[in-house]
């Protein structure tokens, strides 16, 4: 390989080397650290990527792994690279499971209260997802609770895992006086949410928090500026739905009275 390879291909390049110079056969987990990085690129006269912690985003949550990687998955596995400490990963066998927007489930129209000024200039990305949820205060609809926004991008060490980052993270309080954490994992595009970013959300909240009730969300973007919400569980190591949702933002005048008259009669 030459200097210069354009870095979804350089990120390929580095990641499958890395995982072949230690697969085994029938080998269910496959541990490296964030050093190989380093010393693969070297090795094969790669320009190393200058945010090294965006090479391994990139194939936790964004795009597949190398066709070649793809490969030696058995039948219903997949692999997905797991934190296992501080600079430690690894590559891990796991049960195909993904979360995606159910198409059958209905729209809730709400009164859009996102300030125009951010609808100009919002982009279709996890920001601009984030913002939205925010100002229509959808986390507090979706749950029945009142929510606040504490942090955006938290970024932290969990034991065990090493690094995560939450897109963001709300704390809440219901009519009991019951409190709880909130971590919001934001999705645009193709992205889903899969096992390795809910449990990492989940564990994070047990350990910051341990007094706190957490409700883990994923928001998503859908067609026709649809948003879906669903309060998601780790259950026998998949990723469960508790609970799903899908709202549209509206002027108040596209909410008729039947649109009002079906609301009435659900629970």
């Amino acid at each position: 390989m030459v200097r210069g390879v354009i870095a979804p291909n350089r990120y390929k390049v580095l990641i499958e080397r890395i995982f072949f110079d230690r697969y085994k056969k029938d080998a269910a987990e496959v541990p490296f650290g964030r050093h190989d990085i380093e010393t693969t690129a070297k090795t094969l006269d790669l320009v190393l990527p200058k945010n090294v912690g965006d090479l391994l985003y990139s194939f936790r949550y964004r795009v597949a792994m190398p066709e070649a990687v793809l490969a030696t998955q058995p039948e219903g596995k997949e692999w997905v690279i797991k934190g296992i400490g501080r600079a430690l990963y690894s590559f891990v066998l796991v049960p195909i499971n993904r979360i995606r927007p159910s198409a059958e489930l209905v729209t809730i129209k709400i009164p859009d209260a996102t300030p125009e000024i951010i609808s100009a200039y919002a982009l279709s990305d996890e920001q601009a997802l984030l913002a939205k949820v925010r100002y229509n205060r959808l986390i507090d609809l979706f749950l029945g609770i009142s929510c606040y926004s504490m942090q955006n991008h938290l970024r932290t060490t969990v034991k065990g895992v090493g690094q995560i980052e939450i897109d963001e993270v709300y704390v809440g309080i219901d009519r009991q006086g019951r409190q709880f954490i909130i971590p919001v994992q934001a999705k645009a595009g193709s992205d889903q949410l899969g096992t390795i970013q809910a449990e990492q959300d989940i564990a994070c909240c047990a350990e910051k928090f341990p007094d706190l009730i957490c409700r883990a969300i994923s928001a998503q973007f859908m067609a026709n500026e649809v948003i879906a919400i669903f309060e998601l569980t780790v259950e026998d190591g998949e990723v469960r739905v508790v609970d799903e949702k899908h709202y549209r933002l509206v002027p108040c005048i596209e909410i008729t009275p039947e649109d009002l008259d079906r609301y009435s009669i659900r629970s």
